[in-house]
């Protein structure tokens, strides 16, 4: 799932995003402390103690879901896998990792080094709840940071993947089945069986008159049963194309056009009709950059007659390229990752193909209705 997010900065070289869905979980978790939480633990306090407070406890709470997601960071790092951005979102945060663990054990270590955070920042705040003052603010929110931290360690403790607690469960059964693939397969189904739980007992939840938290408690659990669907089902074309190279799914029958082109030219004489979807731009046999629908659609009607290619194209510097011996499978976490649906392929500098979704997902359907 590629997320919409406002960046924030960079922690050790890793990029640091918001995703838009933050704001609707802060302004829930700010609202339900606000009205439900802080009102009874701390029935003298004013109105605009209770908001204030909340909203510095919904910002504390995902400073240590970041923390938590750090940890993970860390020690991929140690392992030499790339991190390359942290999201902070509606569930919580998510760390964008390149490539799998390379070992069991590193998949463990992995796993288990967010929830050892997260106890930690909890028995960090139960300390500071005795050192609060007297402050009843102070008091009341390292008393609730204490709380959510030991709940966040236990709850991504539960071995259903993707959770910590299912890479945990898969780390175990990997090292005792020497097959990745097996323990992906067993962990994802766990965690469908985990996601199905929850979704029964949001509905249990519902029918007895909690509609807020039984709603909550099911939506979990519809984003654990997809992420682990969507896990086996990544599993699955791994296991299609894992063996297989670009130059096996690329299109060598690319359009060049002339640095020179009008924008108006190209839909004119390339796209209607044509369908094409991307075109490399070059001067003479120099090429420039790469040319997408994308890039056209952001430019109005009426500039098309006066703006050429070569102003609204993706740099030549900027591309993201792969060579036709690139592993297919690699080179399809590398669009996921930088974000992008189609990449040139390169030859020694020469351009001899452009790799696109569209075009993996041909050599896909043909691999699963001719392939062995």
């Amino acid at each position: 799932m590629r997320l919409r997010n406002i960046p924030l900065g960079r922690i050790l070289g890793i990029e640091i995003g918001l995703d838009y869905s933050w704001f609707l979980v802060f302004v829930f978790l700010t609202w339900l402390l606000a009205r439900n939480y802080y009102p009874v633990e701390f029935s003298h306090w004013s109105q605009a103690e209770y908001w204030l407070v909340s909203a510095a406890t919904a910002i504390l709470l995902f400073v240590c879901v970041l923390l938590h997601e750090l940890g993970h960071s860390i020690v991929s790092m140690q392992y030499k896998i790339k991190v390359k951005r942290i999201t902070l979102f509606i569930f919580g945060g998510i760390a964008q990792i390149a490539g799998e663990p390379p070992k069991a054990s590193a998949e463990f270590w992995i796993a288990v080094a967010g929830p050892i955070v997260s106890l930690i920042l909890a028995g960090i705040f139960y300390l500071l709840t005795g050192v609060s003052g007297g402050i009843p603010w102070l008091l009341g929110l390292f008393k609730y940071l204490a709380l959510i931290n030991l709940v966040l360690a236990i709850f991504n403790l539960i071995p259903g993947f993707p959770l910590d607690g299912g890479r945990v469960f898969r780390a175990i059964v990997w090292g005792i089945s020497h097959s990745f693939r097996k323990a992906t397969t067993i962990a994802s189904n766990v965690g469908r069986f985990f996601g199905f739980l929850f979704i029964f007992w949001g509905g249990v939840q519902i029918f007895a008159g909690d509609l807020g938290n039984g709603l909550w408690i099911a939506f979990i659990g519809w984003f654990l049963e997809r992420a682990a669907t969507a896990e086996r089902q990544q599993l699955t074309i791994h296991d299609l194309i894992g063996n297989h190279r670009v130059s096996e799914a690329m299109r060598r029958n690319f359009t060049i056009i002339p640095a020179d082109t009008t924008l108006q030219q190209l839909v004119d004489h390339h796209i209607l009709g044509n369908g094409q979807r991307s075109f490399m731009v070059e001067r003479g046999e120099h090429p420039l950059g790469l040319l997408t629908l994308h890039r056209v659609r952001e430019i109005s009607r009426e500039k098309w007659p006066t703006t050429h290619v070569t102003d609204v194209m993706i740099p030549e510097r900027e591309l993201q390229k792969v060579t036709p011996d690139t592993s297919l499978w690699d080179a399809l976490r590398k669009m996921d990752e930088n974000g992008v649906n189609q990449m040139p392929v390169e030859d020694n500098g020469i351009v001899v193909g452009i790799l696109t979704r569209e075009s993996i997902i041909t050599f896909l359907r043909n691999q699963q209705e001719f392939g062995s």
